[in-house]
């Protein structure tokens, strides 16, 4: 979708005026973990960033998908909590919203954040919520960026929404890639929800990529939202024709019967998911040594060793008692590319106090800002990250397996 003139403009300014970014920038103080030097650095200039900005975030919090709301949710506020720590005179003010995975619900959401004034939106969560929820935003000029909607319907509905996380056809191509040069598998069965975005996204990116690159499909069946409760014809299907591999490119809900299911017809195979699987561990009730082994693509992997990553995974873990997922890292690493973009501009333009800024003053500013290619953020999902005009992010995918009931890097 175009941009709006008043945001060309804008860009075209930056572009044609502001030097390249570079790691000139003063650093941010470091907290008790040193994880404030997350961000871009800009060369040059000493505006100040000053001012609240209020910060909105909407997920589900309850309901079948909470588990992924929750971890956004956690993530955020330990994210904003240190940059009101160490950002001076520039606050963020927060207030998340529950939408139960439910898209009317996810509207009504987002009407409570604009009586709230929001300048700024994180979320939504989950893919067919933000897909409501962005073509309001649109019209009201409210900048979203989105930590885990990846669908690419997302940010079609106007230039105001980024995203954070992978859009799906990064994904079923990065998966295909991953799997092919890791010899992880000789014959390929898919198993994808064919009434959900989503899983079909990444399903048609993967099938093609896996094509082009001679990676042979001998299985690929489907299932429905109404029918996620027997798998028993498409782990057949798959086992019949020799699969060694299966693909899934689901939620962990549906995840969990697959595996349960092809334990009980003792069919040993290696699994293979992507993000929307990051969770399985932590699902009620499900055995996890039946993930033992289980592979996904992810950007985010709690056994990493850099400061920033260990200093979060210890924040979480003193927080909520849990090792934190990759949505809870997604969460974590919107609040800093806002804060970040919001510091890059100011000091270009020679200051920048957001109190009182209008939504879409905020907006043209943070579109301008994210659409900029010398803007980057240092994240603990993705180093270097940056964004196309279109709202996608760039940024290097990374594997983990299932081993002894944790993620381990791959």
């Amino acid at each position: 979708m175009k941009k709006r003139l008043l945001a060309l403009m804008v860009s075209a300014v930056m572009i044609c005026s502001l030097t390249a970014c570079s790691q000139g920038q003063e650093a941010a103080p470091a907290n008790d973990a040193g994880s404030a030097d997350t961000g871009a650095a800009a060369e040059g200039g000493s505006g100040a960033l000053t001012g609240t900005l209020k910060v909105g975030m909407i997920g589900p919090l309850t309901g079948a998908a909470a588990l992924y709301g929750s971890a956004v949710n956690n993530g955020t506020k330990i994210a904003i909590d240190e940059i009101n720590e160490i950002s001076g005179d520039f606050q963020m003010e927060y207030q998340p919203e529950d939408d139960e995975h439910d898209a009317e619900k996810s509207v009504n959401a987002y009407n409570k954040l604009k009586d709230w004034d929001v300048q700024a939106i994180v979320g939504c969560v989950t893919t067919t919520p933000c897909v409501a929820v962005a073509a309001e935003a649109n019209t009201d000029r409210v900048f979203m960026l989105t930590p885990s909607a990846s669908a690419t319907s997302v940010t079609e509905q106007g230039d105001d929404v980024f995203q954070l996380c992978f859009s799906d056809p990064n994904q079923g191509s990065a998966s295909a890639q991953y799997i092919k040069e890791n010899n992880l598998g000789s014959k390929i069965a898919i198993i994808y929800n064919n009434s959900d975005v989503y899983s079909t996204g990444i399903y048609q990116t993967f099938s093609g990529k896996a094509s082009e690159i001679g990676l042979e499909v001998v299985s690929t069946t489907t299932f429905t939202d109404d029918t996620a409760n027997d798998f028993s014809v498409q782990l057949t299907d798959a086992k019949d024709n020799g699969a060694d591999l299966i693909f899934l490119p689901i939620y962990y809900t549906p995840a969990s019967l697959i595996l349960q299911q092809a334990d009980k017809m003792g069919y040993k195979v290696t699994m293979f998911g992507v993000d929307g699987m990051d969770g399985i561990l932590g699902l009620e009730g499900f055995d996890t040594s039946l993930a033992e082994g289980v592979m996904l693509l992810t950007p985010f992997s709690a056994d990493a060793t850099d400061a920033k990553t260990v200093n979060f995974v210890t924040k979480y873990q003193d927080s909520y008692n849990e090792v934190p997922i990759q949505f809870a890292a997604d969460g974590y690493d919107c609040p800093y590319a806002i804060y970040e973009a919001l510091k890059f501009y100011a000091d270009k333009n020679g200051g920048l106090d957001v109190t009182g800024k209008s939504n879409e003053e905020i907006c043209d500013i943070l579109v301008s800002v994210f659409s900029d290619s010398s803007f980057s953020v240092d994240g603990i999902t993705g180093e270097g990250m940056t964004w196309t005009a279109n709202g996608e992010v760039n940024k290097a995918p990374k594997a983990v397996v299932i081993k002894d009931g944790v993620y381990v890097g791959l």
